[in-house]
């Protein structure tokens, strides 16, 4: 019985997926490939090492002590691997980035097409997700969250510099219903509401002279993505509350206009984030270095 090195990646992708599909994403290949070499390595081994419905995966008592045994070898092999990676003049391989769609629009996706301009021998695999999501066991090399939710034991750097969030309408709806004087008189007017992947509905934030309020507002339309927000604010249906970048267009254009300017200022941005207590692969170090240098010059 022979069992390669191949055989063991595929052990330890499903496992930590527990789903052929994500499994197959990871190895870029179809999930009936990770299907059908998870049959033929269980084939060689003699042992179920995965049960298997059609809604859920899970480890057999025998995939557990396998994967428990094996592990170790694969991460030490993986570290081993990316130590030699540093001794190319150009780094190669795959980054695996997680991030809330905000982040994705306004500060990932330039800087992951200045890095790909760099470094042509590097792929990335940015997934967008607002739910949080552990990066370890999703198997991201680094994620992006606001400050305030971050993983203990990661290495936190900022992301693309301090942003601003606006409140604004269209010029129809302010002829109609007139401009908010403060945060408190929001209960009175349409708005447009954010809600988390958890279901909590987000309540506005403001801060003018020390004083902070959070305002819960209500509207005809609720929403789960900020961009979502601009168009519906732009199309007349209540007011919006999104980054200044996001608006920024609109504004211009005259589609949108912005009120309580002196209750939104700048608020700590998106952090990159990622493992502490692992060696940090060759193209994810690079990307690091692009991001402190872009932060830097930023401010």
């Amino acid at each position: 019985m022979q069992v390669d090195l191949p055989d063991l990646r595929l052990l330890s992708c499903i496992a930590r997926h527990l789903s052929f599909r994500q499994a197959a994403d990871e190895l870029g290949v179809s999930a009936s490939a990770v299907s059908h070499s998870l049959r033929a390595l269980e084939a060689k081994l003699g042992v179920r090492l995965f049960n298997r419905t059609t809604r859920s995966v899970a480890l057999t008592e025998a995939g557990q002590r396998l994967l428990g045994q094996v592990a170790p070898a694969l991460d030490n092999i993986q570290r081993a691997l990316e130590d030699i990676n540093t001794f190319r003049d150009t780094p190669v391989g795959r980054v695996r980035l997680n991030a809330p769609r905000p982040a994705g629009e306004l500060v990932l996706a330039p800087l992951v097409a200045k890095f790909l301009r760099q470094y042509p021998g590097v792929k990335v695999d940015l997934v967008l997700d607002d739910a949080l999501v552990d990066i370890v066991q999703a198997g991201f090399d680094a994620g992006v969250r606001y400050g305030e939710s971050l993983q203990q034991d990661m290495v936190a750097i900022p992301l693309g510099g301090r942003q601003r969030f606006v409140v604004v309408a269209s010029p129809d709806y302010l002829r109609q219903h007139g401009p908010p004087g403060s945060p408190r008189e929001l209960a009175q007017f349409p708005c447009i509401g954010l809600r988390f992947p958890s279901g909590v509905l987000y309540r506005w934030e403001f801060e003018k002279a020390g004083e902070r309020v959070e305002v819960d507002v209500d509207g005809p339309l609720t929403l789960g993505e900020l961009s979502l927000a601009v168009r519906a604010a732009e199309d007349g249906l209540g007011l919006a509350y999104v980054y200044a970048q996001q608006a920024a267009a609109g504004l211009a254009a005259g589609r949108l206009v912005q009120v309580l300017g002196d209750w939104c200022p700048e608020v700590p941005g998106f952090f990159l984030y990622y493992p502490s207590r692992r060696l940090a692969p060759a193209a994810l170090r690079a990307f690091i270095d692009l991001v402190r240098a872009d932060t830097a010059s930023a401010g």
